[in-house]
């Protein structure tokens, strides 16, 4: 079954909704108008109502999306098993954000609005990618096993990589570049991303950081947007997949900082799915059809990125929080 028009307007009208509910309800400021940082209390209220908003969904597509039982089953079970997958790439998400703002010297209160704008700018970039890649898919099937090589090498990559000291993204040359050729204030300016000074429009630091964050994602959408192909090609299901687990990063983000360094076998799991996800894709397109059924497939996704999880925190038990 192909999602209607009407299944995107009014998923997309609740998505608007909920972002515009986080940013009035959620949103606080204190006594100058400036935001105040997200008690981690807050956060983890807020990530745990958007988890259990997917599982909703699940159940929304279980009961009504598609014409037979069978199609029913296998499209919830496809969004479900996307979901996890998306979950645990944007878990992963957050150790980099964790260092951009540690570089830039983000203030704790500023961080909310520049993951407010950044998932945002998200989820368009990724709508965007989900059309093209739908289309791609449609147009040349074999473009399925350039994904599916893909992915294999960026999991063998992500697990050889495990360990390495990150870089500093301030010297990302896409910021030395923005910092040579345009006006940047000194300092941050509160939460403002522009800034006017002696007449001049100017650039504040906080809007580099914002740059950085679109950026970031765009690169992690290269290895999560083909992988949610591996389970499912229906293009409403890949979105909304897509769209759940970036609408609970912010949250989660502010949930987990504390203790992301304590999920250090995360990357482990995720480059050994990312490998299992590609070579699905590659058996799926060798034996012309479903090779590997989505129940195995989310079994085997769940099973690894929780057991990471836990084994992680098992290992680091004891550990404070930063």
């Amino acid at each position: 079954m192909e999602a209607n028009i009407w299944f995107w307007v009014i998923f997309n009208g609740g998505v608007l909704l909920l972002l515009l509910f986080d940013l009035g309800l959620f949103s606080k400021k204190g006594p100058d108008g400036q935001p105040v940082a997200v008690p981690v209390t807050t956060a983890l209220i807020k990530s745990a109502a958007y988890v259990g908003l997917a599982l909703l969904f699940f159940v929304y597509l279980r009961m009504t999306y598609g014409a037979t039982e069978e199609i029913r089953h296998t499209r919830s079970l496809e969004f479900l098993t996307g979901y996890v997958i998306e979950w645990a790439l944007s878990v992963d998400n957050i150790f980099i954000f964790v260092l951009i703002f540690a570089k830039f010297g983000v203030p704790p209160a500023y961080q909310h609005r520049v993951l407010f704008w950044g998932i945002l700018g998200a989820l368009v970039m990724r709508g965007v990618m989900i059309v093209v890649g739908t289309s791609l898919i449609r147009e040349f099937d074999w473009i399925m096993i350039l994904f599916g090589a893909f992915l294999i090498y960026s999991g063998w990559k992500m697990l050889r990589s495990v360990g390495e000291e990150d870089g500093d993204p301030t010297q990302n040359p896409l910021m030395l570049w923005m910092r040579r050729k345009l006006p940047v204030t000194s300092d941050f300016r509160g939460s403002a991303f522009t800034w006017r000074e002696n007449g001049k429009w100017m650039l504040t630091p906080l809007a580099l950081v914002l740059v950085l964050v679109e950026l970031t994602d765009l690169v992690f959408a290269l290895d999560s947007i083909p992988a949610i192909f591996a389970v499912t090609d229906d293009a409403f299901i890949v979105y909304t997949a897509n769209v759940f687990a970036i609408l609970g990063l912010r949250a989660m983000y502010f949930a987990l900082a504390g203790i992301i360094h304590r999920f250090k076998y995360l990357k482990h799991g995720l480059s050994i799915v990312l490998m299992i996800v590609g070579a699905k894709m590659l058996a799926n397109w060798f034996a012309g059809g479903k090779a590997v059924p989505v129940e195995y497939a989310l079994v085997v996704t769940f099973g690894i990125i929780a057991g990471s999880i836990a084994l992680s925190l098992y290992k680091t038990r004891g550990q404070p929080a930063h």
